[in-house]
């Protein structure tokens, strides 16, 4: 899973190239044509179904066990990304633990404001529970970018919604501060060919739809973390979302919660 650095230079070096998109349906095209890029291994089904009235695919990776599973949630700000972006990702994490996955195709943004992602997000959890019938503690909710910071909101609504834990919260490089205020959105600017700061404050204003930022479920950062399952952190040390991550996890351990970054 891990790119070698001569992988990120040539990452690094092909996004520069690349001409600016003008609408949102312009990126989200760019954004799908990764399927076209990373295929999955022949013997991974990838099946169709409805997760309580939302699309998403049911990923299993071959001697996946049917006792466990992996709910994914994609990045792309809340206004990109699909499964098609994000299966092979989704294929590899669930490969490398052995159990299945669950994408599901999550309303977005400005067409679907906030809450709807998170709600999409429950309902999914919800599926899981009651239509597949898997342990909650047997389940794990990760998600990359802004399905890092929806992952941490979900497991903060399953908690006020008093539904059973899952097993675990997995994070990376997750987008938890809508304010988009702290110091590494531009001290890693320069750095960073992934995220810059005019493009993921448009996002963040797509998706809140005039609500306010700081709000807890849009902006985990400033939720109450306590009670939340053991989360695993994820970041690079040259990524604009540095200090989302690193204050995710400072402020998770302080309210009790079991961090690795």
């Amino acid at each position: 899973m891990t790119m070698p650095p001569h992988g990120i230079v040539a990452v690094r070096a092909h996004l520069a190239k690349l001409p600016p998109t003008e609408s949102v349906a312009e990126r989200r095209a760019m954004y799908d044509r990764a399927e076209r890029v990373f295929t999955l291994p022949p013997d991974t089904t990838v099946e169709p179904v409805t997760a309580g009235g939302r699309p998403a695919e049911w990923i299993r990776p071959a001697g996946a066990r049917g006792d466990a599973a992996l709910l994914y949630l994609h990045g792309g700000g809340y206004v990109i990304g699909s499964p098609r972006s994000h299966r092979h990702l989704a294929e590899a994490l669930a490969r490398s633990a052995g159990i299945a996955c669950l994408l599901p195709d999550y309303r977005l943004a400005p067409e679907h404001c906030f809450p709807a992602a998170l709600e999409d997000a429950l309902t999914a959890y919800r599926w899981l529970l009651e239509e597949k019938e898997i342990a909650p503690g047997r389940i794990a909710v990760a998600g990359d970018s802004a399905g890092g910071g929806l992952t941490v909101a979900t497991l903060v609504a399953i908690r006020e919604a008093r539904l059973p834990s899952p097993g675990a919260g997995i994070c990376i490089s997750p987008w938890t501060d809508l304010t988009c205020s702290a110091a590494s959105y531009r001290s890693k600017a320069a750095v960073d060919p992934m995220v810059n700061l005019p493009d993921i404050t448009a996002m963040a204003r797509d998706y809140l739809g005039g609500t306010d930022p700081r709000t807890p479920l849009a902006s985990p950062l400033f939720a109450d973390l306590r009670g939340l399952p053991p989360l695993l952190v994820q970041v690079g040390s040259e990524e604009v979302l540095l200090d989302d991550a690193s204050g995710l996890a400072e402020r998770a351990r302080a309210a009790g919660v079991e961090v690795t970054l």
